[in-house]
């Protein structure tokens, strides 16, 4: 699966008594579906995913497959704290047809956590996964952090395609990227401009081919005519070799990730302001990076801040803000303050999408 561009980490909004509001879910995906968009990342550390039970996990990923466009990639948040939880997420996902899925390491059991822990738990995901893996890494979070090492030997397993790297540091990144770039290529299917192929897509091209009816003026012949539509077009597709993409999580990296090899990010600040980061990608693709410095420049700060500072309850109050529904954290996450409020809306007065 091609993982390339820039992908929003989208929030999980909530009614005011707690339960997931279901109907803001899709109406933040459908709109996230208009933009430029590699696609979107559910239930992960935005998403406020540890703080969902099973049945409302299952209920949010079934609600974004059918709220978002096909041609959106679609990464689940399947991690738990266990094997065979994780793998039980898995499935669900594949059976709304993601197109892969995100793992964080266990670290409750920290103390006993070491790289061969590491390695045997992804590699024991990803032999038995349905989709894709793709590692999680954000140690600010689950204190644990993936050696560089691990990551490489992680990336020769065939279904383990990737990692979303939340640490912030450059010198990192760029040396998971030359410590997988001589992993196994794999062949990904992409359409005829070298974007993803999703499965949705799959699955759509071949439904509209299936029950388009074309009857030929010769069949009409003595009988009554009736106006059918002509066979939809199949969907055209060429095949592309993609080795072990490397994706930042933090804004302030994204040009440099870029430059070094790196496939893309996934932002926790595009769940707000998809547009303005997108632009950075763009400015990159476009070959013009002055212009790509100056678009991660002009988001960075606010990222910081409103992501890196304030956390999920600053995400949440940004999309409130920017015409995204995000609402209150759920408890123990407290909303902003007043104060803190102000300073989101004065960061963001001139990154309004």
């Amino acid at each position: 699966m091609l993982i390339e561009g820039v992908f929003a980490a989208v929030t999980t909004p909530f009614y005011s008594d707690g339960r997931v509001y279901f109907r803001k879910i899709e109406a933040n995906i459908a709109r996230y579906s208009r933009s430029s968009l590699s696609g979107m990342v559910v239930l992960g550390s935005t998403g406020e995913a540890v703080a969902l039970d099973d049945t409302e996990t299952r209920d949010v990923l079934r609600t974004v497959a059918e709220a978002a466009s096909p041609e959106k990639v679609l990464i689940a948040g399947v991690g738990r704290e266990s094997l065979k939880a994780t793998l039980a997420l898995a499935e669900v996902a594949a059976e709304y047809q993601y197109d892969a899925v995100l793992v964080r390491m266990p670290t409750y059991y920290l103390p006993q956590v070491t790289p061969d822990t590491a390695l045997s738990y992804f590699r024991s995901i990803a032999d038995r996964s349905p989709l894709p893996v793709m590692l999680y890494n954000i140690p600010k979070f689950v204190p644990y952090d993936l050696p560089v090492e691990v990551v490489a030997r992680l990336a020769e397993h065939p279904n383990i395609i990737g990692i979303k790297d939340s640490t912030g540091n450059f010198a990192r990144l760029k040396a998971l990227i030359e410590a997988t770039r001589s992993a196994p290529t794999r062949t990904v299917t992409v359409t005829t401009v070298f974007e993803a192929v999703t499965s949705r897509m799959l699955k759509s091209s071949s439904t509209d081919t299936a029950q388009a009816t074309f009857v030929a003026a010769d069949d009409l012949a003595g009988g009554t005519a009736v106006a059918v539509a002509p066979p939809k077009p199949g969907l055209k597709t060429r095949s592309r070799e993609v080795s072990f993409q490397v994706l930042t999580g933090a804004t302030g990296t994204v040009l440099e990730t870029l430059e070094a090899g790196g496939a893309g990010a996934v932002l926790g600040f595009a769940a707000c302001a998809p547009q303005a980061c997108c632009e950075v990608y763009a400015a990159w693709k476009d070959h013009d990076p002055q212009l790509a410095a100056e678009k991660q420049a002009r988001i960075e700060g606010p990222a910081k801040y409103i992501v890196g500072d304030l956390g999920i309850s600053g995400a949440k109050y940004a999309c409130d803000f920017n015409g995204y529904y995000g609402g209150r954290p759920r408890l123990p996450l407290l909303p902003l303050t007043g104060q803190e409020k102000a300073k989101v809306e004065e960061l963001l007065a001139t990154i309004r999408n």
